[in-house]
């Protein structure tokens, strides 16, 4: 029997076709990440890759990538060969570039920022934390914390600033409504749990120890390593 045919075996003892299997590991390799809670289509797609999760394992395993699933939060999270995930031992791979989301330098610091002030919402909690568990905070927020705590300021353009917000939206690291916007002082962005599964708390540590150096890029994107392992 032939991997095709194995897959479709498997497939077919929970109703699913070869199509669905490849509209799943095809999200997870562009995008690294499927929420449940995202939308309609990301509900289903979340639903139909529980059913088959071992299944999804097993394949990405074959090319050294690990499939992370949280159920309490419902979300698949795949990551790349070599990766460094928090609370999970490394594997025997050497990074690859290649496979990893290419980060900026204002995305690792916007992310790592929202890390810090996520922590902080779990500590405080009351109205700031909601009952999916995400933790509230306003874009100004952001911005005084980012600059206080890692000596590093947020985009100074508006496009610039709405390209960070859409790229953080994009991985799945905070919810945003549909009418969000900057000039909005009531407007909410929710850091959604899956920032702890880029972000561990020793890369936080490291990047607030850093202090100054921040500012330039270099040592920034020597924090993205840490957060690289999002498969593209």
């Amino acid at each position: 029997m032939n991997l095709i045919n194995d897959i479709n075996a498997k497939l077919e003892k929970h109703n699913l076709k070869l199509e669905r299997f490849k509209e799943i590991t095809s999200r997870l390799l562009a995008w690294g990440v499927i929420v449940r809670d995202e939308d309609g289509v990301e509900q289903r797609l979340y639903d139909d890759a529980r059913r088959i999760e071992e299944l999804l394992s097993d394949y990405f395993a074959l090319a050294g990538f690990r499939l992370m699933h949280d159920l309490k939060n419902e979300f698949f999270r795949l990551y790349a060969p070599g990766a460094q995930i928090p609370g999970v031992a490394d594997d025997e791979f050497e990074p690859q570039p290649s496979l990893r989301s290419k980060l900026s330098a204002d995305f690792v610091s916007a992310a790592l920022t929202l890390r810090f002030l996520f922590q902080q919402g779990l500590a405080e909690g009351g109205g700031r934390l909601t009952d999916s568990g995400e933790v509230l905070i306003r874009f100004e927020e952001l911005a005084a914390t980012q600059q206080t705590q890692l000596k590093r300021l947020l985009p100074e353009t508006s496009g610039d600033r709405d390209k960070l917000i859409k790229d953080l939206k994009r991985h799945r690291l905070i919810h945003i409504g549909s009418n969000f916007s900057f000039e909005d002082e009531d407007a909410y962005i929710a850091i959604r749990p899956t920032i702890l599964g880029i972000i561990s708390e020793d890369a936080l540590v490291a990047a607030l120890e850093a202090e100054g150096v921040a500012d330039e890029q270099e040592p920034v994107q020597g924090e993205a390593m840490k957060l690289q392992g999002m498969a593209k």
